[in-house]
């Protein structure tokens, strides 16, 4: 079996100083390889090293919503430049959240496109965060990510019918251990409109820990199955073939070694 974590965050405090233990456990329970996600420049740079260390770990390199305040042009010639690294497989993540307001909206906006534009230039997919802000990520999107490779909104919260409208327009959808959640019947019903071949699972660690290990401190990658058993016995699937079916998913999203013939991955090269 094997599982992609395809949204950690490796490089953060709780991860990076015990990261060859992290790995091992994370393989041990059969969560074999990695896109960790920066939100900062400091964090693209540490995410990209990181990534170099570990044969089956890949970057995704962005500014997170809440910092597109303090993004100049400076900081966006930087972040392509970076991106630009073999390892680094998306742009991302990068879009809206109207919850905390940490960064005025129109700047959120101009930021989120000119990832958008990064990515159609490198020919990457973006990594999409989207809180209280469904209209408008899609507005921008509509307008923005035309001849984007792909889309995945990232640790999904919305409706199912939200959900519909994201598949309609091609997009992918990421599924945290929030499914898990007693309180969380809104996510799962979310995740049962969407095919094997939209959907993808994440960590989004070091937060966001899945039932039964919720009250644990730190989430890590190798909690990941928890959510994976949770969405296979949802879509009422043997786990080992769900495993494979949203493996199979992630790689071809990331064009990761491994994709599948019947639906390859992206080969432009960059």
């Amino acid at each position: 079996m094997e599982l992609i974590d395809t949204h950690c965050h490796l490089s953060f405090n709780g991860l990076a100083e015990n990261i060859d233990a992290v790995i091992q456990r994370s393989i041990d329970a059969g969560v074999k390889s990695w896109i960790t996600v920066g939100t900062d420049p400091a964090e693209n740079q540490k995410a990209v090293r990181l990534a170099a260390s570990f044969e089956n770990m890949y970057a995704a390199v962005g500014i997170h919503p809440h910092d597109a305040k303090i993004v100049t042009a400076r900081t966006i010639h930087q972040l392509e430049q970076l991106a630009e690294n073999q390892k680094v497989v998306a742009i991302g993540e990068t879009g809206l959240d109207f919850h905390y307001d940490l960064s005025p909206h129109e700047q959120q906006i101009r930021v989120f496109a000119q990832h958008l534009s990064i990515a159609k230039k490198l020919n990457l997919p973006v990594i999409v965060h989207c809180r209280e802000a469904f209209d408008v990520t899609v507005d921008v999107l509509d307008r923005f990510a035309d001849n984007v490779r792909g889309i995945v909104f990232h640790c999904f919260s919305g409706t199912s019918q939200q959900a519909e409208i994201l598949l309609q327009k091609g997009y992918y959808i990421s599924f945290t251990g929030v499914v898990t959640f007693k309180n969380a019947q809104a996510a799962r019903d979310a995740a049962a409109v969407v095919p094997l071949d939209r959907l993808m699972i994440e960590t989004d660690c070091p937060y966001m820990s899945p039932e039964p290990v919720r009250k644990q401190s730190i989430n890590e990658p190798a909690l990941m199955v928890h959510t994976a058993k949770l969405l296979a016995e949802l879509k009422k699937m043997n786990f080992e073939d769900f495993a494979q079916a949203v493996t199979a998913t992630s790689k071809n999203f990331f064009a990761l070694p491994g994709c599948s013939k019947l639906h390859p991955c992206a080969t432009e090269e960059r």
